[in-house]
């Protein structure tokens, strides 16, 4: 054979020999290929976003379950959203809970059928009378549900706001008459002010002060519809709002702070999608170059709140819109950070479908989980709320699912039974507990830390295999994994960074899995080699030496 393409060949045939040899980073198999597992790493020196808190909202189920249920039944489900004990088992008794939005009603409950919302479950109760004096003793149901979070030591409470109260409102009802500004009478704003900061007053007097207040919800929904208590809202009726609402809670010595502004989704915070005058929200309100700045007001807290909702069936859009949104947030001169405050399953995904049919198995669970992920580690979230934390319909949208008995299917028999005010069957969900695997060990002051795959996955690529982010707590100096298991089989993964930047207490950690068959169970699991199960979510936590 002739020398040169002899030398031809052997080029050819070393170039395939090191492309057979470069590691491709989203191979699936790598795990397979090393013994050792999937090298990851860690680092505990560099510190991102501080934590806020985890949470859960009491819209709309609480306020007949904290009302009528038994006793017994109360305070079983108050221990699942809230408590920090142990088992004896060592396993946790609940998923702790730090942050507890409580839903200040508009009135709508009082007005009956003459609300025009039909159903009785989302109608609210309103503190304040046509009269202008104020009844404490109305949302008697969270306000138990209140109560019992702060006995078991949750560490901060939120009062929002769907709807203005009734009796301010342009057409009397809890829903807009149509419009993109607030429903309020011309004039009110003041009114409404006044209202906020007493509900915020007298809570504080009673020992249950709400740490944030949010004085409006979705203000790009326009509400004209009767499904739900809702208003709209420009950036302009929102900073006219906090200009007299800031003011109101100093006169009354009101250590709540203000929160803002609940984009109905989080392209809001960036970008304008529609919305003239209801859009880029972070800007609006945290660049002091705008005419709607409000991050002057001393009581208003610097971060921006918005919700995960419709942007998370599509891996695309879930990883390219918190990319985008923690972009900006470093753009922003991080003079804000962000919330996600609230989210249930909306859209139609490939992997478990619509938001209809409730699922208290590991399909919801992990894809939940997935979302909290890359909204803390994309979109750098402080704080992470789920929408509501019971349900008595059949949807996607609880922790904790109330009926009155279920088909052979699992369906709710009766949603909308009166008698499921009073009493029924209480059932957790998957979901539940896989947000313990969060909120239950990653507590307010924590600290998300560096860490990643020692060869770069894509997030594509994560979100159908394993994801983790890495939290310390500076002051007990422990570190919590939490990993996400989205594949059919187990993953082992190897810290290289274990004696490099960190070592673990005992070369061990305990370990909490939520699977199919476990629900924040307890175990151990040796630092230098840790087995992620399939289809499930872990969290290690280990003392730093």
């Amino acid at each position: 054979m002739d020398k040169s393409i002899k030398y031809m060949l052997f080029l050819f045939l070393l170039s395939m020999f090191l492309l057979a040899c470069e590691n491709d980073n989203d191979d699936k198999n790598d795990v397979e290929k090393n013994t050792g597992g999937e090298l990851i790493f860690v680092d505990p020196s560099v510190s991102l976003q501080p934590i806020d808190g985890f949470g859960a909202s009491d819209a709309w189920r609480v306020q007949f379950v904290g009302a009528n249920w038994p006793l017994e039944k109360r305070n079983a489900m108050a221990d699942l959203l809230f408590s920090q004990k142990l088992k004896e088992d060592g396993s946790p008794e609940g998923i702790g809970l730090s942050l507890w939005r409580f839903n200040i009603g508009a009135g709508s409950a009082e007005q009956g059928l003459a609300s025009d919302i039909g159903n009785s479950w989302r109608r609210s109760e309103c503190f304040l009378n046509e009269d202008g004096t104020y009844d404490w003793t109305k949302q008697a149901g969270q306000q138990w549900f209140l109560r019992a979070a702060e006995e078991r030591g949750v560490e901060s409470f939120l009062g929002f706001v769907n709807s203005p109260p009734v009796h301010y409102t342009k057409n009397g009802k809890a829903y807009s008459p149509g419009g993109t500004n607030i429903n309020l009478e011309f004039g009110r704003i003041p009114d409404y002010a006044e209202l906020l900061a007493t509900v915020c007053q007298h809570f504080e007097q009673e020992g249950l002060a709400f740490d944030y207040l949010s004085p409006v919800n979705e203000p790009q929904w326009n509400w004209d519809s009767p499904g739900q208590e809702g208003s709209p809202a420009t950036n302009g009726d929102i900073a006219s709002i906090l200009r007299e609402l800031s003011p109101k809670l100093e006169e009354k010595n009101v250590q709540s702070q203000i929160v803002v502004p609940e984009a109905g989704e989080l392209q809001f915070l960036y970008g304008d999608f529609g919305n003239a005058g209801r859009e880029d929200q972070l800007h609006a309100f945290f660049n002091s170059s705008s005419s709607n700045y409000v991050g002057d007001l001393s009581n208003v807290k610097k971060v921006a709140l918005g919700h995960s909702y419709f942007t998370t069936a599509d891996v695309n859009t879930l990883v390219d819109v918190r990319k985008t949104l923690g972009n900006e947030l470093n753009s922003n001169g991080g003079t804000a950070g962000f919330w996600q405050s609230e989210f249930c399953i909306l859209e139609n995904a490939p992997d478990i479908g619509d938001g209809w049919g409730r699922d208290l198995g590991m399909g919801t669970a992990l894809y939940v989980a997935k979302v909290i992920h890359f909204d803390l580690a994309l979109a750098n979230a402080q704080s992470w709320s789920w929408w509501t934390a019971l349900s008595q319909g059949d949807y996607k949208d609880g922790l904790i699912y109330l009926d009155n008995g279920i088909n052979e299917n699992g369906e709710p028999l009766d949603p909308g039974a009166e008698s499921l005010k009073n009493d029924g069957y209480y059932r957790e969900s998957k979901l539940l507990w896989a947000l313990g695997n969060y909120s239950r060990f990653i507590r307010p002051g924590m600290v998300r830390v560096k860490s990643g795959f020692s060869i770069p996955k894509s997030e594509t690529f994560q979100a159908s295999n394993v994801m983790f982010s890495a939290y310390k707590d500076p002051v007990e100096n422990r570190l919590v994994l939490v990993f996400v298991n989205y594949s059919d089989s187990d993953k082992k993964m190897t810290i290289g960074s274990i004696g490099e930047t960190f070592n673990i207490s005992g070369d061990q950690f305990d370990s909490y899995t939520t699977s199919a068959e476990k629900s924040l169970e307890k175990g151990e699991m040796p630092a230098e080699s840790i087995i992620i199960e399939k289809r499930s979510v872990v969290t290690l936590v280990g003392k730093m030496e």
